[in-house]
């Protein structure tokens, strides 16, 4: 029977994952560093376990010697990604995770040509804001003959888990980047534009988000630039170590993501949608967990694929009650 590893199964995030593939019946394997904490959850969601460190490719190759697909929950994922995917290519194990950082998608870029020949599969972002706003872009740049231009924004709403904030402070980037004639270039991290995410306009700020290289990736589209607009305490200050595990079920209801994006074509034609979804923390989850499970069930291509690529454009809107509106 196919078999799903979480790695970081006891994480925020993880542990969200890991209720839902066990909910959705997948043959699970939950994987970690921490003995104690794995044997619990394992118990209450009657799955198997493994406890291996990331240091070790030998112990990594072991854990990973009969499992189908390795979804990767363990951030910061500079220092996860690496090491899993690396292994994954090696098992024949196809590798998704739920990573927001840039790196892991230049990571899966240098790794396409390896997996491809391994006949593995890499699909970082398979939950979270990039199945978001690959799947709006996608949907978005349909509705244009030879999209050239795009301008994307992600509505960040309430708190962070303390996971989160951690990498994210592990992770800045000083570079502000842009996809310009089909190449990363510096902008002005100044640089601001206004989205409407169905409240009115709202004044974004440019951001380096992974989108880059997905969307350009999935689409072709020589110019995209990311925008982030923030409310509620989304990036908190202070010690991050001193934050709760995550937002709780009400701060999550309380809290929608929205996206938005203006897409225009060689003729000049311009295009705009929105997406309104769940909270990041309960996409996420719900997205990561259906991925491996469609993965599972034989959705998969040798190489780096994003998932609205992968799953088509309305991956998004089967997850919770994402819907996405033409403007």
């Amino acid at each position: 029977m196919p078999t799903l590893m979480i790695y970081g199964a006891t994480g925020y995030t993880g542990r969200l994952t890991a209720e839902h593939a066990a909910a959705a019946g997948l043959d699970l394997v939950l994987g970690g560093r921490d003995r104690t904490r794995l044997a619990a959850l394992a118990h209450e969601l009657q799955a198997n376990h493994r406890t291996f460190d990331l240091a070790n490719d030998d112990a990594i190759d072991t854990a990973l010697s009969d499992i189908t697909v390795v979804l990767n929950c363990a951030g910061p994922f500079m220092q996860t990604a690496t090491p899993l995917m690396g292994a994954a290519i090696r098992s024949h194990t196809h590798y998704l995770d739920v990573a927001a950082e840039l790196d892991s998608y230049h990571l899966a870029e240098e790794l396409d040509s390896a997996a491809r020949d391994a006949g593995v599969m890499l699909l970082p972002g398979s939950g979270g804001s990039v199945a978001m706003l690959g799947c709006l872009a996608g949907h978005a740049a349909q509705r244009v003959n030879n999209p050239q231009h795009m301008y994307i924004a992600l509505h960040v709403a309430g708190s962070m888990s303390r996971g989160s904030a951690i990498s994210a402070t592990q992770n800045l980037t000083s570079d502000c980047l842009q996809r310009l004639d089909g190449q990363l270039v510096a902008r002005n991290p100044d640089d601001r534009r206004e989205f409407d995410f169905g409240c009115g306009p709202a004044s974004c700020s440019a951001a380096t988000l992974p989108d880059l290289v997905t969307i350009w990736r999935a689409t072709g589209i020589p110019h995209i630039e990311t925008f982030v607009y923030v409310s509620g305490d989304a990036f908190p200050q202070g010690d991050l170590t001193t934050l709760p595990d995550g937002p709780s079920a009400e701060q999550r209801t309380a809290n929608r993501y929205h996206a938005a994006v203006e897409v225009t074509g060689a003729d000049g034609a311009v295009a705009r949608s929105v997406l309104d979804t769940v909270n990041g923390y309960t996409f996420t989850p719900l997205a990561a967990a259906e991925a491996a499970r469609r993965v599972l069930s034989g959705e998969q291509r040798p190489g780096f694929h994003t998932p609205a690529a992968l799953f088509g454009t309305s991956f998004a809107e089967t997850i919770a009650d994402t819907q996405i509106t033409d403007l």
